[in-house]
């Protein structure tokens, strides 16, 4: 794939098109209202999760998709199962592994027929996902994390972004893919590699190959992380820290914390709060640089007008929802309304990743980069383990 920047994706691709045809509006148009209901106190089933999204796709891209939308979500059912269960979970193994397996085993041993096809609305269901994804990012939790915890989260993240883009240039990966394995490794792993290859419009079989590539290096992590800290003689605050600052999810972070101590748990998690936080903040920026790029590449000078036509809409309501449930959603509702938004948004991005199997091919996964993106990632793991080691000893270090 060229290295030019894509305008962002739509129905159509004319940028007159009206409102109801833009793709990116249709996420927002879907998002928002599923999460007013669940902030009014709607506490679906996972089958009435399921039932939504099926009519919410019928309903933009037309009753024909319906059949198809039924076996996309009956594989991303089976997948979250698969990953709920106790041995896989205490592993980290996260649902869109089983996800994209289970669609990559449709897509090598069955058919996949036109209905099939037009209901694998993968962009659609991410963009949803994300912007679902927004309420779960808590802005006030950034100052629960402390001076320590915001100045670690806000000198990782960069460095450690720029370190990786470098390697991954230097060794003549492409931008799309540069982007995305940066922000994986920079911030938290597959829910930043989803929001950057959301920011800008990426290449979904690109997501597939990061998303594993990440799952990869996250078990081996897991176990010999919390070795290296008790081998360095580490106090359990700076190997919270660092551990919170490395791993990818809170989850592994709690599960890898456990060894060093409670104290570690705890400023593990608000490390890492602290990085999930800044996920909105850059896809933000992410999505602002890209459509400049896209301007630029184009030939346009890159005017306010120019840089609106290509940014991706769907992350205005991933910003609305961030503030509106930080400030504006009562503390005690959005306790209760806390794990059914993240159960719908794991049933979209399930879904998606579902679809993203139905459409790749196995060798195409492997071609793709001819094994530099995985050098790269790789290299910028280690620059973000030494790094984030470095910043845990001095600003948690007594």
């Amino acid at each position: 794939m060229s290295d030019t920047p894509n305008p962002a994706a739509s129905l159509s691709s004319s940028p007159t098109d009206s409102f109801w045809k833009n793709e990116d509006w249709l996420a927002v148009v879907a998002g928002l209202p599923i999460l007013a209901g669940l902030a009014a106190g709607w506490a679906p089933s996972i089958w009435q999760m399921m039932a939504a999204l099926a009519v919410l796709v019928a309903l933009f891209f037309g009753p024909r998709v319906l059949f198809g939308a039924a076996i996309v979500l009956a594989l991303a059912w089976a997948a979250q199962k698969i990953a709920g269960i106790d041995g896989i979970k205490a592993w980290g193994i996260e649902y869109v592994v089983f996800s994209l397996g289970l669609g990559l085993l449709w897509s090598h041993l069955l058919p996949m027929p036109g209905w099939l096809r037009d209901a694998a609305r993968a962009e659609f269901l991410i963009k949803v996902g994300i912007v679902i994804h927004g309420a779960t990012i808590a802005l006030p939790e950034i100052m629960k994390a402390g001076v320590p915890g915001m100045i670690q989260a806000a000198l990782v993240i960069p460095v450690v972004w720029y370190a990786c883009y470098f390697i991954a240039r230097k060794l003549k990966v492409d931008d799309e893919f540069s982007v995305m394995l940066s922000t994986a490794v920079s911030i938290c792993g597959v829910s930043a590699a989803i929001a950057a290859c959301g920011a800008i419009q990426g290449d979904k079989k690109k997501l597939s190959y990061v998303t594993s590539l990440v799952l990869v290096c996250a078990m081996p992590m897991i176990i010999l992380m919390p070795m290296a800290v008790n081998a360095l003689g580490l106090s359990p605050e700076v190997g919270g820290a660092w551990l919170g600052g490395t791993l990818d999810t809170t989850a592994s972070v709690t599960a890898a914390t456990k060894s060093v101590g409670e104290k570690a748990i705890d400023i593990g998690t608000i490390v890492k709060s602290a990085q999930n936080v800044l996920i909105g903040v850059a896809a933000f920026v992410l999505s602002i640089w890209w459509s400049m790029r896209g301007g630029s590449a184009a030939g346009q000078r890159v005017s306010p007008s120019v840089i609106w036509e290509r940014f991706p809409k769907f992350v205005i309501g991933f910003i609305l929802a961030s503030v509106l449930f930080s400030y504006f959603v009562p503390a005690d509702v959005l306790k209760a309304a806390k794990d059914p938004i993240k159960n719908f948004r794991d049933v979209w991005f399930a879904a998606a990743f579902v679809c993203i199997g139905l459409e790749t091919k196995l060798g195409e996964l492997f071609k793709l980069g001819g094994g530099r993106p995985a050098l790269a990632f790789l290299g910028g793991q280690v620059f973000n383990i030494g790094w984030t080691l470095v910043l845990a000893l001095w600003l948690f270090g007594k």
